[in-house]
């Protein structure tokens, strides 16, 4: 299966980090392309989007000043499925995206990906108080799997905090 392609460039205001991709998304080669997940309804309810798009329409973001990675880059059925290791080289490999590209904010899709990037073992949504990477905010925010529990409003009002900090900063 291959990897799904990092967008990314210089000078971005907000970066998305995932676990890794989903079956579906190495499939078709674009973020958050499993049809069950609410990734892209997520971004349009809370504003963060100016219209509702397609996983197909991932690179087109970059033009909003907003980028894709993750942590782990081979795609799995699950993040149950990726291994200490990836997880480990993730990390670094991560950190030094970060450190290269130095987008303003890091919003981290889900509490798990921030505790296996940062080390901490709890966190809270939202603004995070110490930064991994100096110089970059970054953010926690709900999974947007079909498979989490939270309700949608919660989701969204938690996108809704994030596009409110980034309209609200003068970086």
């Amino acid at each position: 299966m291959n990897e799904v392609s990092d967008h990314l460039d210089y000078g971005l205001t907000l970066v998305f980090i995932g676990f890794n991709p989903s079956l579906r998304s190495g499939e078709v080669g674009h973020h958050y392309a499993n049809p069950r997940n609410n990734f892209w309804r997520i971004l349009h309810k809370s504003g963060l989007t100016p219209r509702l798009y397609e996983a197909s329409e991932d690179g087109e973001l970059l033009k909003l000043g907003y980028g894709f990675t993750n942590i782990v880059a081979r795609p799995t059925r699950g993040a149950e499925d990726i291994t200490r290791e990836e997880y480990r080289l993730g990390r670094e490999t991560l950190r030094e995206k970060l450190a290269e590209y130095r987008p303003e904010v890091a919003c981290f899709v889900g509490k798990g990906v921030y505790t296996e990037f940062s080390g901490s073992s709890r966190v809270d949504w939202g603004l995070q108080p110490n930064s991994v990477v100096d110089g970059i905010h970054e953010f926690v925010a709900p999974s947007s799997s079909g498979l989490v529990r939270m309700p949608m409003d919660e989701i969204i009002g938690i996108y809704r905090q994030l596009n409110d900090y980034i309209s609200k900063e003068e970086f």
